[in-house]
């Protein structure tokens, strides 16, 4: 049997701009999505603080250091630069894979800077017969 589990989350990334206009996704400064090992074209989801509302999408890696967070095309419609987001990539991981398993999470500040990375525990421990 397989899980889905969160692999890596953006918490409290603030919204830099949003791009109706453009194809679709969201774009990520490079760096913050190389802290937490998310690739680009990966699907996550996005949560806004703000509105509640929900949206799944892909990843384009925007410009090192520029801190930037656009939600592009049509999600462009459910933020307003300056909101409050939470971005959550996921993976299947086997029963075996569990035990070793450590999300990344990376706490933001309110200029989309990485204040802390926090590797939580592994969700299950194994059970041994």
């Amino acid at each position: 049997m397989y899980l889905t589990m969160m692999k890596a989350k953006i918490h409290r990334a603030r919204v830099t701009e949003a791009n109706l206009n453009y194809v679709g996704s969201i774009t990520i400064d490079q760096d913050i999505i190389e802290d937490v090992g998310i690739l680009p074209h990966e699907k996550v989801q996005i949560v806004n603080n703000n509105n509640g509302a929900r949206l799944e999408t892909y990843v384009i890696a925007g410009e090192r250091g520029s801190g930037v967070v656009c939600l592009n095309g049509a999600a462009a419609r459910l933020v307003q630069p300056d909101d409050v987001i939470i971005i959550v990539s996921y993976a299947m991981l086997s029963q075996d894979e569990l035990a070793d398993f450590k999300p990344k999470i990376a706490l933001m500040d309110e200029n989309n800077q990485v204040k802390q990375i926090i590797e939580e525990e592994p969700p299950l421990t194994p059970v041994t017969n």
